[in-house]
């Protein structure tokens, strides 16, 4: 059912309008049961209204909701007939993202919280159930697609199947390998955050407040908010950060911790048994130009093997990169998003945008500096593997897009089957004004 996951966040963002008063609630009651689990008058209309704000074309009709909302409510009801669950961490940290997306979308914490009138803590208790819910949804669906393959030949089929106007537009995309050097951090800069922070800690445990402090001298984002962290759950920060803040009662400020991306005070604000709230001041040894000179310096020497064929490019990484992530791949950088290796331009800062816009397939750049996703200074070097114009998808160049594609379509089948045979058994109950709708799956209405 190609309805059954539209955008969940963007869903839960305007869910959340609902619940938490920004915008009237419907007159309620029952309009359907399906097992234990039941629909309400005011989700349909929440749902249609959901989809007009986010501008869906076509606009679903409420009957094609209603099956949506049914379709949900059966994978639910036979999750706990098949006692599948989801842990509750698992649960927390799913929300503490959609949490952080919100934010990014309202553009800070305030802003989001000013809107919905509630605090972030009670924000989440009222998206709990929800999430929870989809997360259930999708653990069903797993089960019920687990074992399935797709073959070259379904793909081709897929492909030859698909009307012209339904083929996805390629962007231009390219492959990349990098290698990445840090400059070596002195024992003195060292020295001198630990001295800082060693500072800072006597001043609040003499009576100083620590907020006011991490306004002061943290070297965060969070600075702004006293380096207020918020709520999180343990796979959420660094693991020595997470370690040091969970042996901390409420209240105190932990000794100096080292994680990979600094150096830190932490406060225990608050805690329960799945989660923590807590506060911190993180500093950042200074790299000096004398060991950013010899990093530059050392990247120079390995291009040069590399411009007098001594080293292939892959070899030369596999030797000498930094980045754990890509060097025994000779390099080779992999999207996170997607799972492959293209990217689309305009995924990379403005930086290297200009920089890889500019390179032939297989030139290499100068080495630059830059920041690597813990805000630590890193110089790289990256060299255009391939491109590809913008064109219509075919098998030659997308397969693997093709094969998601062709695979997702199948799982839809399967799940349709799985729909089609499973509302045969379970109680199903429909009452107006949906009790006359046309639903693309029948046995809904008994029939």
């Amino acid at each position: 059912m190609n309805m059954l996951f539209r955008n969940i966040t963007c869903g839960l963002l305007l869910m959340l309008a609902g619940q938490l008063g920004a915008q009237p609630m419907m007159a309620d009651k029952i309009v359907a049961v399906v097992g234990k689990n039941h629909i309400l008058y005011s989700e349909v209309e929440d749902q249609y209204m959901q989809y007009k704000a986010q501008g869906v074309k076509p606009l679903p009709t409420r009957c094609e909701i209603v099956e949506e909302l049914l379709t949900q409510k059966l994978l639910v009801n036979q999750a706990a007939i098949d006692s599948i669950e989801v842990d509750e961490s698992q649960v927390e940290q799913e929300m503490n993202s959609r949490v952080k997306y919100f934010i990014s979308q309202f553009g800070t914490e305030d802003k989001m919280v000013a809107y919905f009138g509630k605090s972030i803590i009670e924000i989440k208790e009222d998206m709990r159930d929800a999430v929870r819910d989809q997360m259930l949804m999708q653990r069903m669906q797993s089960e019920i697609t687990s074992g399935s393959q797709i073959t070259p030949s379904e793909v081709r089929n897929y492909y030859n199947s698909l009307p012209k106007d339904s083929i996805p537009y390629i962007n231009a995309e390219v492959e990349i390998n990098q290698i990445l050097m840090y400059p070596a951090t002195s024992q003195e800069a060292v020295y001198e955050v630990r001295e800082r922070l060693l500072n800072i800690r006597e001043r609040i445990l003499n009576g100083e407040n620590f907020a006011t402090l991490a306004v002061l001298y943290s070297e965060d984002g969070s600075a702004s908010h006293g380096g207020d962290l918020g709520w999180a759950s343990k796979g959420d920060f660094d693991p020595e950060f997470t370690k040091a803040a969970l042996a901390l009662k409420n209240g105190q400020v932990s000794k100096i911790v080292e994680s990979s991306f600094g150096y830190h005070l932490i406060q225990m604000i608050d805690r329960t048994d799945e989660r923590f709230h807590v506060r911190h001041i993180i500093m950042k040894p200074k790299i000096t130009f004398e060991e950013k000179e010899k990093t530059i310096n050392r990247m120079d020497s390995v291009l040069q093997l590399i411009r007098i064929d001594t080293l292939t490019f892959e070899e030369a990484a596999e030797k000498f990169s930094e980045d754990e992530k890509s060097k025994e791949n000779g390099g080779q950088v992999v999207n996170p998003q997607s799972g492959n290796t293209r990217f689309e331009l305009d995924h990379f800062d403005t930086k290297e945008y200009y920089l890889i816009r500019n390179l032939q397939i297989g030139e290499m750049s100068k080495a630059y500096e830059t920041v690597d996703e813990t805000g630590k200074l890193v110089y790289k070097v990256v060299r255009l593997k391939s491109r590809t114009e913008p064109h219509v998808a075919n098998i030659r160049q997308d397969y693997e897009l093709l094969k998601q594609m062709a695979n997702r379509s199948k799982q839809d089948e399967l799940v349709n089957e799985w729909i089609a045979d499973k509302v045969k058994s379970t109680y199903i109950r429909i009452s107006e004004p949906y009790n006359n709708c046309t639903f693309q799956i029948k046995g809904w209405l008994g029939e």
